[in-house]
C-alpha cells in the first residue's frame, strides 16, 4: 500500500517521464523503419550486400547498450548529452530485426506469384508495390514489433546520457537505494512494452488473416 500511495503521489512526474519515453521510442523506431525497411528491400535486389549489411547490424546488437552510448558521446553532431545520442543508439539497435524481417518477408513471397506479375507485364517496382510488400507486411510488422519492444526497454538506459524518460526514476532509485523510485520507472516501462507488444501483435495477426 505504501508503494502504491507513493506511485499515486508521483503520478504527474511518472506521466511526464512516460511522455518523454514514448517520444524517444517513437522517433527512433520511425527513423529505423525509414532506414531499415527500404534497405531490407534493397538487399533482396542486391544479395551480395546482404551479408555485410546484416553483419554490421548484428554487431550493433552485440555491443552493450551503455558501451554504445559511451562510444557515441564523443562523436561530433550525433554525440553529446541528450536525446540525439539516445535516438541514434536506439536506431542502431532497431535496425537488425527490421532488416532481417523485411529481407526474409520479401524473399518468402512465392516465386510463382512474382513470376505471374512479371508475365502480366509488371515492372520490378510494380511487382514490389502490388505483390511483394503487401504479402510480406505481416513479417515486416513482426520486425517492427520486436524493435519497438526492445527500444522501450533500452530507452530506460537513455537517462544515463541525459535523455530523460522513465530511466530517470530507475537510476535515481538505484543511487538512493529506493525501491519505490525504481518501481516508478520500471512498472510504467513494463506496461508500455506490454501494450506495444499487444497492439502490434494484434495488427500483425490481422494482416496475416487478411492475406
Amino acid at each position: 500500500m505504501d508503494t502504491l500511495r507513493f506511485l499515486l503521489e508521483r503520478r504527474a512526474d511518472i506521466a511526464a517521464q512516460t511522455v518523454e519515453h514514448v517520444f524517444l521510442v517513437a522517433v527512433s523506431i520511425t527513423i529505423a523503419v525509414l532506414i531499415g525497411v527500404p534497405l531490407g528491400i534493397l538487399l533482396t535486389r542486391k544479395p551480395s550486400l546482404a551479408s555485410p549489411v546484416m553483419g554490421f547490424a548484428g554487431v550493433m546488437q552485440t555491443v552493450p547498450s551503455l558501451a554504445l552510448f559511451g562510444f557515441l558521446i564523443p562523436i561530433p553532431f550525433i554525440g553529446g548529452i541528450g536525446n540525439t545520442t539516445a535516438i541514434v543508439a536506439l536506431v542502431l539497435y532497431a535496425l537488425l530485426p527490421l532488416l532481417r524481417n523485411t529481407y526474409a518477408g520479401v524473399q518468402s513471397v512465392e516465386p510463382s506469384v512474382v513470376e505471374a506479375g512479371r508475365g502480366m507485364g509488371m515492372t520490378d517496382l510494380e511487382r514490389l508495390r502490388i505483390i511483394e510488400i503487401p504479402l510480406s507486411l505481416p513479417t515486416i510488422l513482426a520486425g517492427v514489433r520486436i524493435a519497438t519492444v526492445n527500444a522501450i526497454g533500452l530507452a530506460t538506459i537513455a537517462a544515463a546520457v541525459g535523455a530523460g524518460g522513465l530511466g530517470n526514476s530507475i537510476f535515481r532509485g538505484l543511487s538512493m537505494v529506493d525501491s519505490r523510485l525504481i518501481l516508478a520507472g520500471a512498472v510504467p516501462a513494463a506496461a508500455l512494452a506490454l501494450v506495444a507488444d499487444g497492439l502490434l501483435g494484434r495488427l500483425e495477426r490481422w494482416l496475416g488473416w487478411d492475406r
